[in-house]
């Protein structure tokens, strides 16, 4: 007898059945990781999960933080570029301005050919007086020289008005 062992011998297929066993077949291989993942992964070298770098995260928020700001400073800016009225042509101009208390004002608008005397509180604005362009001194017309000048006789015609109205009411 012989003892030495014989490679097994080649099976012949069919061609009618070489369709049956080869999907048999596949289906075989197909299943075998699904039934032993152990047996299929005991060779294969596993990866560590990746690791998030964290400038990443930060560079991208700064990116959107930037994007944020960018749009905000360009509605701001389209915003006064709208609602910014225009100058020159408005019948309103301040010709002066005096602090009479820490909260309280005394302004000098001209109006056509009207200056109006009024008084400004952070509760409301009273009339104090309407004058003509006449009825003005001339050290109170607006010159850049004279605004020293104008300011203390405005002041002066102030505390003249004040006192006038304190003496009508009482």
């Amino acid at each position: 007898m012989n003892t030495r062992s014989r490679p097994p011998a080649a099976v012949s297929v069919s061609a009618s059945a070489a369709p049956h066993t080869s999907s048999a077949g596949a289906r075989l291989l197909l299943a075998l990781p699904l039934a032993f993942p152990d047996l299929c992964l005991a060779g294969a070298e596993t990866l560590p999960p990746p690791v998030p770098d964290p400038l990443t995260g930060v560079g991208q928020m700064l990116f959107g933080l930037f994007i944020v700001l960018a749009i905000l400073a360009g509605c701001v800016w389209l915003l006064k570029r709208v609602s910014t009225p225009m100058r020159g042509g408005g019948l309103l101009r301040v010709v002066g301005a005096a602090a009479v208390g820490p909260r309280e004002r005394a302004v000098l608008l001209e109006v056509g050919d009207r200056i109006i005397l009024l008084g400004v509180t952070p509760n409301n604005v009273r009339t104090l007086h309407v004058f003509t362009r006449d009825e003005l001194p001339a050290a109170v017309a607006p010159t850049p020289a004279a605004a020293p000048v104008a300011l203390t006789a405005f002041a002066a015609r102030l505390r003249q008005a004040l006192h006038k109205r304190q003496d009508d009411a009482g």
